[in-house]
Parts: C-alpha cells; structure tokens; sequence
C-alpha cells in the first residue's frame, strides 16, 4: 500500500486552534516521544561532524563544500543494487516487501526481475543523461536508485521532470506525455532532492559526465535533467517525511555511508539554485 505523505501544522497554526477549541497543547518533550521513525536522524544531528565544512555558506561555495563531504562514500556494484533496495526500501508495515516509488505499492522483495508485473531498478536520474549506464558510480548510487514496477518504469523511460500530461494508468497521480513525467504528490520531494543530489556529487570528475539540472526538459542525451523550477517546487512543497529520513539514514549506515544533503537541509536546495 502506499506510504502515506503527512503534513505537519505550523506551530501557529496549531496555537490558535488549541485556544479556540479550548485545548491544551502537549510539552515539547512530550510531543518528542511521539517522533515517527527513531532511526532517521533529525535535521541538525551531523551539523557538527559530517557537515561542518559546510555551514555558514551559500551559492557555488556551498555547493562545492558539499560535494567533498558526499564524495567521500563505499561504491555498490550494479548486482549489489539490488539487495541494497531491498532494505533501504523496506515496507514499513511488511517487512518482507519494497515499496514502490511512482506506483506506491508494496510488493514482495523477492518479485524483483524483467516481468512487467515485477520490479526492477529505476534510475530516477536517467542513465542515458550523461550516458554513464550502469557502471560502478553514478550507475549503481542507491542514492537516486529507487524499486519501481516494470513496465511503470518503461513509461517514465529517460524522460525529464516537469508537470502536466496524461495519467498514467498502473501508477494512478503520476502522469506524463512526450517528454517529461510527474510522480504523484507523496514522493515530488523525494525525486526532486533525489535529482539534486546527483548534481553535487557527480561533477566531473571520476571518468563521468558533469550532472547538473536545468530548466528545461527534453533534454535528450546531455548529461542534464529538468525542469529545476519544478523540481525547486516540489521539494519545497513535499518535504522530507519518516520514509525519505529513514532510506537517507540506511544508506550512510548500512552501504553507501554518504548522505543526501537536501533530505538533512532542505533549505539547501534554495541556498545553491
């Protein structure tokens, strides 16, 4: 089933509604307690080790103070990719399935395969942007890897970011048309800071193409996707929720032992676009 995308009150908001219904608002320590997911470290919880070179700066500084710091990671062969998934996407209700990132649905870890009805590997950064495949680096980064059904991920193919087209039929809100696709609201976020990830931390360097996303979609085999306006939007308007924390968490823990910095601070995306 479909992790559900939950949206928090401002604490304003919440005041003024406790005063006029006459309620008494839990302690801070209280509502602490109730945090979902323990293992995902809130934000702030590396700002002294893992990003201190980091903090206080903004724009191209930032940007590149960042890339140091996620450079530094363990690198998955394309077979390991898909053990990792299966653990870094675990249904939290069901142990024994991932979810799935356009379609929502959870399904057993072991369906995985090339059956339209089963689930593969889907490269939220397409490969063919940049033509880096499935090699050792960009190619096998759980970071932007994610499980998605088979032929759901045929439809998004290699096709940029951006709003608008047809409703796509297995994955109902996602849509798509003949060069862009949108993932349905739950998970606008995640492919946005997904994506921006993938442009700090490959910039050249180690034998693949400089990633950076653009405002533009039909981007074809250039080693940029789009469209970033968008992709600034909905991770502004999608933010990081328990699963997103979770996966970033597994990741720096478990396999890869780098993190996405835009699900730690997201107001980072503003600060370098």
């Amino acid at each position: 089933m479909p992790v559900p995308h939950i949206r928090r009150w401002k604490p304003l908001a919440m005041t003024a509604a406790a005063v006029l219904v006459g309620i008494t608002l839990p302690a801070a320590a209280d509502a602490a307690t109730t945090a979902p997911t323990p293992s995902a470290a809130p934000v702030g919880a590396y700002d002294d080790t893992y990003y201190k070179d980091a903090l206080g700066k903004t724009g191209p500084e930032l940007k590149s103070a960042l890339h140091t710091i996620i450079s530094d990671q363990t690198k998955l062969s394309y077979d390991q990719v898909w053990d990792a998934l299966k653990v870094t996407d675990e249904d939290p209700a069901d142990s024994g399935n991932v979810i799935l990132l356009y379609t929502g649905r959870s399904q057993s870890k072991d369906s995985n395969g090339g059956d339209p009805d089963q689930w593969n590997r889907e490269h939220v950064w397409a490969k063919s942007h940049g033509d880096f495949g499935t090699s050792t680096g960009p190619g096998t980064d759980i970071h932007h890897l994610r499980p998605e059904d088979v032929s759901v991920n045929s439809t998004r193919g290699n096709k940029d970011f951006d709003n608008g087209g047809s409703a796509v039929g297995e994955a109902p809100g996602n849509n798509t048309d003949a060069d862009s696709f949108e993932p349905r609201d739950a998970v606008k976020g995640d492919v946005a800071r997904m994506i921006l990830y993938m442009g700090v931390r490959y910039d050249g360097e180690d034998g693949f193409a400089d990633l950076e996303p653009n405002d533009k979609v039909d981007n074809g085999s250039s080693p940029a996707i789009g469209r970033l306006s968008v992709l600034k939007q909905w991770s502004d308007e999608d933010p990081p929720d328990a699963f997103e924390k979770n996966r970033n968490q597994v990741i720096y823990d478990q396999f890869q032992h780098n993190r996405n910095p835009f699900v730690d601070h997201p107001e980072w995306v503003g600060a370098i676009w």
